[in-house]
């Protein structure tokens, strides 16, 4: 088995230690990223994420544990010297030199000779089709340019990993949405691992291989953008990518491979079967919204559930339904609307909710 690009072993990070305000920022955080892969560290502010971007760089060192790059401890290594380079939120160019003088200043940092840096850079600016700015300054180019500038710039020395901090967070959404694209085209096009660090779940599941979700200083679940989304590990995972419905049921028996939840009186839910659940165990169930199928409550078939429309929020393409199903269980319920524009339902509307048996997961944790 080939050696990960990066391997995280046990790694905490104390700032502040042995002060009276010690703030640990990482706790016992082991992963594995693989070479040639784009990796997402994904969590609300202050979960860790950059942190840990910064130990791979070499701004920080880890209070314990290790960080090798190809099975090479990074112990000590100073950042210059690691073959690492971060893409920074604010992208740090030179003001006072061109486009081309900027991307070859890593180079030139290097000992390269003139023409070679000015090649390499032409290169690189070609890749990230910024070549006919080439001799401009940073003040004459859009958000977007000087994002790509940066990124050339971080891409000429070649390095082994380069790191992402929130490179997308200052540029308008639609700008956004075509630089998610061509970040991915040119991980893949370079051979480069990338680790990428966001809160923007939709940038983490249009854009990575697997990703990595935090919170307060420890990894929740790691794994590729389907399985974070369709297998959340626990709540935290299922609340922070996506939307989901969370409901209070008691397990009341098993049917092969599943188990019937009660949501209290009559209503109950089929749902897969994990491990370690028990009769008359009460667990949390997961339900996405826009799994829930509606319709008119005369079209009822056996196993649906009915409910009444209490609220609904209009979102152009589909419409967010609030259904009350008794007086404890209300879910919501994301569906699509018609050719012309207008949701299906109204409220007070009496509906039928049809639920495929697996489509609520239990979640194991809080």
């Amino acid at each position: 088995m080939t050696e990960p690009a990066i391997r995280i072993k046990s790694v905490t990070k104390i700032f502040g230690e042995h002060t009276d305000h010690a703030v640990k920022a990482l706790d016992e955080v082991s992963l594995d990223i693989q070479d040639n892969e784009f990796f997402t560290l994904l969590g609300p502010s202050g979960c860790g994420k950059t942190t840990l971007l910064r130990l791979v760089a070499g701004f920080e060192y880890p209070t314990a544990g290790e960080i090798l790059l190809f099975g090479n401890n990074l112990e000590g290594l100073p950042a210059q010297e690691r073959p690492v380079n971060t893409v920074f939120q604010h992208y740090a160019l030179f003001p006072h030199i061109s486009v081309v003088e900027n991307v070859g200043f890593g180079l030139k940092m290097q000992g390269r000779e003139g023409q070679e840096i000015r090649n390499i850079a032409m290169e690189m600016l070609a890749l990230v089709q910024m070549k006919k700015f080439a001799e401009r300054h940073p003040h004459q180019l859009s958000g977007g340019q000087q994002q790509r500038v940066a990124l050339a710039r971080a891409l000429a020395p070649r390095p082994k990993v380069l790191l992402l901090d929130e490179p997308l967070s200052a540029l308008d959404l639609k700008l956004r949405q075509e630089m998610r694209e061509e970040l991915k085209t040119l991980q893949k096009e370079t051979g480069i691992t990338f680790i990428f660090v966001t809160h923007d779940q939709v940038e983490a599941l249009t854009m990575s291989d697997r990703i990595a979700v935090m919170t307060s200083g420890r990894l929740q679940q790691i794994g590729t953008p389907t399985q974070i989304y369709e297998q959340p590990r626990n709540r935290f995972v299922a609340d922070f990518i996506g939307e989901s419905n969370f409901v209070d049921a008691v397990v009341e028996k098993f049917d092969e491979g599943f188990a019937w939840c009660s949501l209290g009186g009559d209503l109950a839910l089929k749902v897969e079967r994990t491990e370690g659940i028990r009769e008359n165990d009460t667990v949390t169930l997961a339900l996405r919204p826009e799994k829930i199928v509606l319709d008119t409550a005369a079209t009822r078939e056996d196993g649906d559930i009915i409910g009444t429309v209490e609220h609904s929020t209009y979102l152009g393409t589909d419409t967010n339904y609030l259904v009350r199903l008794n007086d404890t269980v209300c879910l919501n319920v994301r569906g699509q609307n018609s050719i012309t524009g207008e949701a299906y339902f109204q409220i007070r509307d009496e509906v039928a909710l049809k639920i495929a048996p697996g489509t609520a997961r239990i979640l194991h944790e809080k």
